[in-house]
């Protein structure tokens, strides 16, 4: 890698560390919010799926943005709203607040996560950008495994309010490599946002998932609940009309007349939602189903933060060799018998014997897994339109996982305890290996790149 591409992937890992750090300290943080501000299980749903509801449906304008006016600005004025959202939500005085504080953190999320990963597709081609893609994944998903470590440790020692003030100094840091880039943005003429598809979506995603989680303590009859349910599908569809007559869709639907694109989405909706649902069950339950204090919560999923960041980089050089779709296919098969391992967890818990070795073949799986996931994804639309297909993805990422956490009370039967966080471990597999089977049916593997596109430099205009 050239001096630029090495600072181009450190400020793309750093962005993305900070939006996945934060959004898996909060899983640990949970019960101790609840403890404090009060709300119970509802409110556990709520901190989790205020910060997707935004961060999902935005996500896609922050594609639009990222393409129009330069993914470095985007990225700078990303990580500001993201650093100034998390003081908010640190002095938040109310369970209310902080889930008002927590949404608007998902709008600032929004613009770091494409635009990071856009910033990598603009700067390498082929095995390089494999690799370089590898790096991202084991150190930014590697976030998502490390934040109930970090959170954990705040939340005995301190508050769970300073673990989400964690963000300011990987923010400061990014800011400061950020003005050091050679490079100027590269933007698109012409781009145009489609606000009013913004706001369908938004709708469209806010509406059921407040039916979902609210239904519990209301009733399905309740006209909050069935209006809202009612006013949000028709939203969605209303999204998806505009999207096939907007000059600029936020969402292009052509996109998903690629094989590998469409494919990998279905497969990406299966394995992040399955993932949100085992790292939220997993951080809340051994709190409060076993006892455990929340430092040791946290470590309890540090062996696969290891195992990505021994793996992932390697795993996605393989990946642009070889080609995605065996490993799509083994890696989620293997996270499903992870998650039936944990089916091993019982009223005498032991986490040695019941939940290590789940654990640990659940790293095996998520290292084999995301990085030839995101790299079919992104490796299958013109580097281009990178910042939009970025866009989607993670958009139909954060949905899944905002989908089965207003869906928890459904899974678990209504209460996080031993029979619940079977069930939970049950669906995940079921989700996993359908992932799994869908990536080896519809992923193709792209042809090899010739040698003189293996790296190329950064773009100048």
């Amino acid at each position: 890698m050239t001096r630029e591409q090495r600072l181009v992937l450190t400020i793309a890992v750093l962005a993305s560390f900070v939006s996945f750090l934060d959004g898996t300290i909060v899983n640990v943080a949970l019960p101790a919010i609840v403890r404090e501000l009060g709300g119970g299980i509802a409110t556990q749903q709520w901190v989790v799926d205020a910060y997707l509801i935004t961060l999902g449906a935005l996500i896609l304008v922050a594609g639009s943005i990222s393409d129009l006016y330069g993914r470095i600005r985007v990225i700078r004025i990303g990580l500001i709203g993201f650093g100034l959202t998390s003081v908010a939500i640190a002095a938040a005085p109310t369970a209310e607040l902080l889930i008002v504080a927590r949404a608007l953190q998902g709008v600032a999320g929004a613009l770091l996560v494409p635009s990071s990963l856009a910033l990598i597709t603009a700067n390498f081609r082929g095995a390089a950008q494999g690799r370089a893609i590898g790096i991202w994944t084991a150190m930014a998903s590697g976030a998502m495994i490390a934040g109930p470590v970090i959170g954990g440790v705040f939340v005995d020692l301190l508050s769970w309010r300073f673990a989400f003030l964690i963000n300011v100094l990987p923010i400061a840091v990014t800011l400061v490599l950020v003005s050091m880039l050679e490079q100027r943005d590269v933007r698109r003429l012409g781009v145009r946002i489609d606000y009013l598809g913004a706001v369908l979506c938004t709708l469209g995603l806010g509406g059921p998932v407040f039916a979902l989680i609210e239904h519990a303590s209301l009733g399905w009859d309740h006209p909050a609940i069935w209006l809202s349910m009612s006013l949000g599908a028709a939203a969605f569809v209303g999204f998806l009309l505009r999207q096939r007559v907007a000059a600029n869709p936020i969402m292009p639907l052509g996109l998903y007349r690629v094989r590998n694109f469409w494919t990998g989405n279905v497969a990406t909706a299966l394995i992040y939602g399955a993932l949100a649902l085992n790292g939220f069950v997993v951080s809340v339950y051994l709190q409060q189903g076993a006892g455990l204090p929340a430092t040791l919560a946290g470590l309890a999923s540090l062996p696969i933060t290891v195992i990505m960041i021994l793996g992932s980089s390697r795993v996605g050089a393989l990946a642009g060799r070889f080609g995605p779709r065996l490993f799509m296919t083994i890696g989620p098969l293997v996270m499903a018998l992870g998650a039936l391992l944990l089916l091993s967890v019982s009223t005498e818990f032991d986490y040695w014997w019941q939940v290590l070795p789940g654990i640990l073949v659940f790293g095996v799986g998520i290292t084999l897994t995301v990085s030839p996931l995101t790299s079919a994804i992104l490796g299958a639309i013109e580097p281009e339109r990178s910042g939009i297909a970025s866009a989607v993805n993670n958009a139909v990422a954060r949905v899944a996982g905002l989908i089965v956490i207003a869906l928890l009370a459904v899974i678990i039967g209504g209460e996080l305890d031993l029979d619940g966080f079977h069930r939970a471990a049950i669906v995940t597999a079921g989700m996993m290996a359908a992932g799994g089977l869908i990536s080896w049916l519809g992923i193709r593997n792209p042809a090899r790149p010739r040698a003189d596109e293996e790296s190329v430099t950064a773009p100048t205009t």
